[in-house]
């Protein structure tokens, strides 16, 4: 059952590893995810500090509707431990829904693409 799972840290590669999201990540997170062309591509525009620290209160609240978890992740370089994006998992009835995002600084390395599957290749067996 989904409820007593526990999100854990993923291997994702040589290169990255998906850690379990805290609202202490918003610090680094809140310059990862600043750059106003990264919105313009997901919508919305750049969270201050305090703004992302409430959103990742409400994720680790978990989700409202009764049968749904929230699983969040940050994605981290191995080499040098800094923290590029995030993934998640929205899991209802056997069915997950994965989001990604990567911070601009970091696109066009094939990192949403690595954090996308070692997410997927957690989930499967869950």
């Amino acid at each position: 059952m989904w409820e007593s799972v526990v999100v854990e840290v993923i291997p994702a590669g040589e290169r990255l590893e998906l850690v379990p999201l805290e609202v202490g990540h918003a610090e680094e997170m809140v310059g990862v995810l600043g750059d106003p062309a990264l919105h313009r591509f997901i919508g919305g525009a750049p969270e201050g500090l305090e703004g992302l620290r409430a959103r990742y209160v409400r994720w680790a609240a978990g989700a409202p509707e009764p049968g749904t978890s929230w699983c969040n992740w940050v994605v981290r370089e191995r080499d040098g431990g800094r923290l590029v994006g995030t993934v998640q998992a929205t899991v209802a009835g056997g069915v997950a829904e994965v989001a990604w995002v990567v911070g601009t600084a970091w696109q066009g390395r094939g990192y949403a693409s690595e954090a996308a599957r070692a997410l997927v290749g957690w989930l499967r067996p869950r």
